[in-house]
């Protein structure tokens, strides 16, 4: 190969690279967005009718509801999100809100809070002598907005709203 042929491979290289990189950005950018709008999404159906997809989005990902507290929260049972591992083995649940936005409107709130749990090897035997459990996040109640799954709620109930953001977000580019 000559240097010509040899410049022009690097160059077209870093061309290829380069919008690789950038069209990843563009596509996170665009996630990003359409996250934070379906954050602050309000449906235009009571919360009643809302509230079961919700649930039911929650049982998709393998969680179960262990009550209904008054009105539209719940808290679902802690679910294994790791192999088990005596390095630490992972946990989450949710704490999900319905609000009512108005005559014939709502709002749902989807919160995680991660946990792991680590065992301490006995040194003779290798059986586990003692269990340690650690929150992530600051402090033992720290729960974070779920805008990934609030995404997800967003498509199934409200599919022509999705779109219409999913267009928006395109446009940003």
């Amino acid at each position: 190969m000559n240097p010509s042929k040899s410049s022009r491979a690097s160059a077209l290289l870093v061309v290829s690279v380069l919008a690789l990189a950038f069209s990843g950005c563009a596509a996170r950018r665009q996630q990003a967005y359409l996250e934070d709008k379906a954050m602050g999404h309000v449906y235009r159906r009571p919360i009643a009718e809302v509230w079961p997809e919700a649930l039911a989005l929650l049982k998709e990902k393998g969680f179960s509801v262990t009550n209904t507290q008054t009105g539209f929260e719940t808290t679902t049972e802690w679910l294994m999100t790791s192999a088990p591992s005596s390095l630490g083995t992972s946990y989450a649940r949710y704490l999900v809100r319905g609000f009512e936005r108005g005559p014939g409107q709502c709002a749902v709130e989807f919160r995680r809070q991660d946990r792991s749990e680590t065992r301490a090897a006995d040194n003779t035997d290798g059986r586990p002598t003692e269990q340690r459990e650690s929150v992530v996040g600051a402090g033992s109640s720290q729960m974070k907005r779920d805008s990934e799954l609030e995404w997800e709620l967003l498509q199934k109930v409200d599919p022509d709203a999705a779109s219409a953001l999913k267009a928006e977000a395109q446009k940003l580019e």
